[in-house]
């Protein structure tokens, strides 16, 4: 037998890698181990207790909103209650932190407050939800529109009429177009007009569509 096979067919001696090492591979199972239940806790318990927390203090928040013309109280919190402010910092990876950022994102337009606007709401995740999300974009489209940053206007307004129902999707086409004519896109703003009245016909956008599709066409060259 060859000393190449001798040395292939030896046990591992004592002082190899994983030997030396047990203990250490042990402590890294044991960690990954504890590691998982601790996620498990966190999901299952912590992030549950949380919720609803703030969905008790949510709903003080929402009823602000209803009372208040401007809804500072509903930002700010009343009477021991926290705000939509502090619950949306507070309560982090809770449905009621989103809904609580979307709400300060519509507020803070009405208040004209864009740039806060764009803040609350670019911290909004998406639900699934077909009409809290798209509302979201849009509201996103309206700040940067304000700020008259168009393109992201544009992006925004976009993404949200392709999340839209039928009933919202020609309010965010009709802004499309009239996003489009402030950038001289007229022909974007054509076709997104022209799409207002084939694809909605029965909409109240399209009612109107066909002076603002002749006011683009106007100007393409």
């Amino acid at each position: 037998m060859s000393t190449t096979d001798n040395q292939t067919t030896q046990p591992i001696k004592k002082g190899s890698f994983l030997q030396e090492n047990n203990k250490s591979l042990l402590f890294i199972a044991g960690a990954i181990i504890v590691l998982i239940g601790v996620y498990f806790w966190y999901q299952n318990v912590y992030l549950k207790d949380r919720a609803k927390e703030a969905a008790s203090k949510m709903f003080k928040a929402e009823q602000l909103i209803g009372v208040d013309s401007l809804s500072n109280k509903a930002i700010k919190g009343e009477g021991g209650y926290p705000g939509l402010e502090q619950i949306a910092k507070d309560y982090d990876n809770t449905k009621s932190a989103n809904l609580a950022n979307l709400y300060l994102g519509g507020i803070y337009l009405r208040k004209g407050e864009y740039k806060q606007a764009v803040d609350a709401l670019s911290k909004y995740s998406a639900t699934g939800s077909p009409v809290a999300d798209p509302l979201a974009l849009g509201l996103l489209g309206d700040a940067y529109s304000e700020l008259k940053d168009y393109k992201q206007a544009l992006t925004y307004y976009k993404k949200a009429a392709d999340k839209s129902s039928k009933f919202t999707s020609p309010m965010f086409l009709k802004k499309i177009g009239l996003v489009n004519e402030s950038l001289k896109d007229f022909k974007g703003a054509v076709e997104a007009y022209t799409k207002i009245k084939t694809q909605y016909p029965e909409s109240q956008e399209a009612q109107l569509v066909d002076a603002y599709i002749a006011r683009a066409q106007e100007q393409v060259k």
